[in-house]
């Protein structure tokens, strides 16, 4: 059986990762895994949802707010960082200097096998058209991966309709509206979003939002 695909989201945004409303809501995983520091000893944690600016892992830690500790990546970063909050089991940390997150992602998908490497979940917002049948209605897309993308909008067609989307930029295949719930929906697409399209995308984006 194949192992399940990492859902450990990449937040684009400058912001910490764990106000009420992140797109990650509900995941249960499996997430990529990282080294956290503290003083002398280290040990394994799952890494929930990253930004720039701090993480959300997944560990049992005996620090609490305040105290700091330190975080292994994949790219053989180690940013140190406050702790923020503990709560069953979950850690909030706020890196004392921001990390490079194209840096990150592109690790990661170096490190997969060249004929199946994949976009991880990357959040990032911005507006698109979806289309279905004769409607055409603005929405915010939420989060993308190869697979798929999280929107959000008023008036979202059900489950089991079939979609085009058209974000400015990037060209997305159409897919099938798999799950609903209040403005929100989960879209698979019917063709894999390879990630030499979206790398450069989120580049824009990035340029865009920093003038």
């Amino acid at each position: 059986m194949a192992e399940a695909p990492s859902v450990t989201t990449f937040i684009m945004e400058k912001r910490l990762p764990w106000p009420a409303g992140s797109s990650d809501a509900g995941l249960n995983g499996p997430f990529d895994t990282g080294l956290i520091y503290d003083e002398a000893s280290h040990r394994e944690c799952a890494i929930r949802n990253i930004s720039a600016l701090g993480a959300t892992l997944c560990a049992d830690l005996k620090k609490g707010p305040g105290e700091e500790v330190a975080l292994e990546l994949a790219t053989g970063q180690r940013p140190s960082a406050t702790i923020e909050w503990v709560s069953a089991g979950e850690v909030g940390i706020r890196f004392k200097q921001p990390i490079d997150m194209l840096a990150l992602i592109n690790r990661k998908l170096v490190s997969q096998p060249a004929e199946r490497r994949a976009m991880p979940r990357v959040e990032i917002r911005c507006n698109l058209y979806l289309k279905w049948c004769e409607n055409l209605i603005p929405a915010v897309l939420r989060n993308i991966s190869a697979r798929g993308l999280q929107i959000e909008g008023e008036d979202l067609p059900p489950r089991g309709t079939f979609v085009g989307m058209f974000v400015e930029g990037l060209n997305v295949p159409p897919g099938e509206i798999v799950w609903s719930k209040d403005n929100l929906a989960g879209i698979e697409l019917f063709e894999e979003l390879s990630w030499t399209s979206i790398i450069p995308w989120i580049r824009e984006i990035g340029r865009q939002d920093a003038q």
